[in-house]
């Protein structure tokens, strides 16, 4: 059973700590940590949350039974002014702020009690619903993002090609990463797939929809590893294939780019076996994106919004949409959706022609 050094050393009589205070800090860090696993959190939650709390215990110098309100304002303060951080990112570390204080204050852990013998002074709530940044909406990447355009996305696919076909003609190595990236790129948007999403796939996860036979063995995708809600694990969903042209670029790659990288089940691996990284993918992206001149609001997530633009553009029932991207609520989706204006202007135009039409059939009945 494992010693607890600060028990020990608060009941034993001559016994002084070398470093009480980061002795305490590391004690209610592995604490918290216990009780976030036996919540059945994620370990990536719990990782981020840790990292959160000791980024502001180390820019404010101090323990946190010296916090003060002055230093939560200061430090998120800087956090968007200095260090430019998005709204998501500053409302993160306040979450996890929040949670770790509200574990240290709390009475059924003690930590307030063993803080006044040793320091003489306790922890206090020092971040609270006044003083952290509201949540008001689910996207929050303030009109920086929009979907292709349907020029735009086949301008971009072509250009990934382009670049894989360069390659392969001056015999130069590169040519499988950048015939992969070109594939993963088109089926990002053609299942509407977020980066880690698409990252994990592996060639198993694709089987046949027996009511799509036109879509061969990837008419379905079982997605394993969608974005954990609530700090629960990953969230599993169900993908139908929609656009049939999907299956010919799926088996070009399993066919002819995947051997080159030996056997194995990973669906886009690296040289070295490994899962191609978010950081590579994204200055691939931002490569083809500058080249093009396309404009920085385009992002690796608006294939996924283009994805719901263009389903919802095409016809398809919103909640056919919703349930494909793994949205738990029509609200979320809605936010992705960024239909044109010709789509705009012929629903309007649609609309006005049948009330219209109705009226007209009502006045001749009566």
């Amino acid at each position: 059973m494992p010693i607890d050094i600060m028990e020990y050393a608060r009941r034993t009589p001559g016994i002084t700590l070398l470093h009480p205070e980061e002795q305490m800090f590391d004690e209610m860090l592995l604490g918290w940590r216990r009780q976030q696993l036996a919540r059945n959190l994620s370990i990536n939650t719990i990782d981020g949350r840790e990292k959160a709390v000791r980024r502001f215990m180390k820019s404010t110098n101090t323990y946190p039974w010296l916090w003060t309100l002055e230093q939560v304002d200061e430090f998120f303060g800087d956090r968007r002014e200095i260090h430019g951080n998005q709204r998501t990112t500053v409302r993160s570390y306040q979450d996890a702020l929040k949670l770790f204080t509200d574990y240290i204050c709390s009475p059924a852990y003690a930590w307030a009690e063993r803080c006044t013998d040793l320091f003489g002074t306790h922890p206090v709530r020092v971040i609270h619903q006044w003083n952290m940044a509201r949540h008001i909406q689910e996207a929050e990447h303030g009109g920086r993002r929009r979907p292709f355009r349907h020029a735009e996305l086949q301008l971009f696919f072509d250009r990934a090609d382009d670049e894989a076909d360069i390659i392969a003609r001056r015999g130069r190595k590169g040519w499988a990463a950048a015939f992969r990236d070109s594939t993963l790129f088109k089926l990002a948007y053609c299942f509407g797939l977020r980066r880690n999403e698409i990252r994990h796939l592996e060639t198993f996860d694709f089987s046949r929809n027996p009511h799509a036979p036109e879509f061969g063995k990837y008419g379905h995708l079982n997605v394993r590893f969608g974005k954990a809600m609530r700090g629960s694990d990953y969230k599993q969903r169900n993908v139908l294939a929609v656009f049939p042209w999907g299956s010919d670029i799926l088996a070009e790659w399993i066919e002819r780019g995947l051997p080159l990288f030996g056997p194995q089940t990973a669906l886009f691996p690296t040289e070295r076996n490994t899962l191609v990284s978010e950081s590579a993918l994204n200055d691939r992206f931002r490569t083809y994106r500058d080249d093009l001149g396309l404009g920085t609001e385009l992002k690796f997530h608006s294939f996924r919004h283009s994805y719901i633009t263009h389903l919802i553009e095409a016809g398809f029932d919103p909640l056919f949409v919703q349930q494909q991207v793994g949205h738990e609520y029509a609200s979320t989706t809605a936010l992705y959706t960024g239909v044109s204006s010709n789509y705009r202007i012929k629903t309007l135009r649609d609309a006005l022609d049948g009330t219209i039409g109705q009226a007209l059939k009502l006045g001749v009945e009566n």
